[in-house]
């Protein structure tokens, strides 16, 4: 029984497509792992959404995944952590939930004179999650809520004059200064790395994928219920905005790292 579970899937979840990022990585470092992944692309943008809303969309995916036999969740969506993390596990005791947080603990470390910018949704940075980690490494971060800017990453539009145009009137107060990090607190915003990379070049962007990553495998390590290495790992895309996501959330699997 215990081998079976093991070989179980683990589920996966964003408000849309931006939780692939975590997924690559997830798929880089547990190599042997099967992954549910579903976006919730039909409601997305979570970030403008009540905390009570988010929950109950959050709570209807994990019982989605769940009934698809999943033996760990992981939440890929800073929003969704900030709103719903705490009450899933209090709900689902007996199954890992495994939730993101915006990097601020590592941008913290390279913190001295500059300022370290975190990026994140209305939502996020409105969230109870996000405040008690400002208390504890917000010395010097300027938080920017960012309405609209996981909208080009649900487009596939990774790149373009409109986005440059959007960055530009974000970072426009902060030009002059001395830009030590940018913290990319949504997980959308990994796949717009390289436009928000040109208004800073050479100042690490830093996202909190590897270390969620990290936390998943130690849970299921704990749980013995890591996958066994004869296992090949593979990966089902779902989204409950029909096709056209899901061949988005494929093209974006497939993109070569950085």
């Amino acid at each position: 029984m215990n081998d079976l579970l093991c070989r179980a899937p683990i589920g996966m979840f964003d408000s849309g497509v931006g939780g692939i990022s975590v997924l690559r990585e997830a798929v880089r470092q547990l190599p042997h792992e099967r992954f549910i992944f579903f976006g919730d692309t039909k409601n997305a943008p979570y970030g403008t959404k009540t905390r009570e809303e988010v929950l109950a969309l959050s709570r209807a995916v994990v019982e989605t995944l769940l009934q698809k036999g999943c033996k760990a969740i992981v939440i890929a969506c800073n929003t969704a952590t900030s709103a719903a993390a705490a009450a899933l596990r209090a709900e689902y005791e007996d199954i890992p939930i495994i939730a993101m947080e915006p990097a601020l603990k590592p941008a913290s470390l390279l913190h001295r004179d500059g300022v370290v910018l975190a990026l994140a949704t209305p939502g996020t940075i409105a969230g109870e999650k996000y405040a008690h980690l400002y208390a504890l490494y917000g010395d010097g971060v300027a938080s920017l809520p960012c309405g609209g800017l996981m909208e080009f990453a649900e487009r596939g539009e990774l790149d373009s004059p409109a986005l440059r145009a959007y960055l530009s009137d974000l970072f426009r107060p902060y030009a002059g200064q001395k830009v030590e990090a940018v913290v990319l607190g949504c997980t959308h915003y990994v796949f717009l790395k390289r436009a928000i990379g040109r208004f800073f070049p050479g100042t690490p962007l830093i996202d909190g994928n590897e270390g969620t990553v990290r936390q998943l495998g130690r849970r299921l390590a704990e749980k013995n219920l890591l996958a066994p290495e004869d296992q090949a790992g593979d990966v089902t895309l779902l989204s409950s905005g029909g096709e056209e996501p899901v061949r988005l959330m494929e093209r974006l699997l497939a993109l070569p790292n950085e």
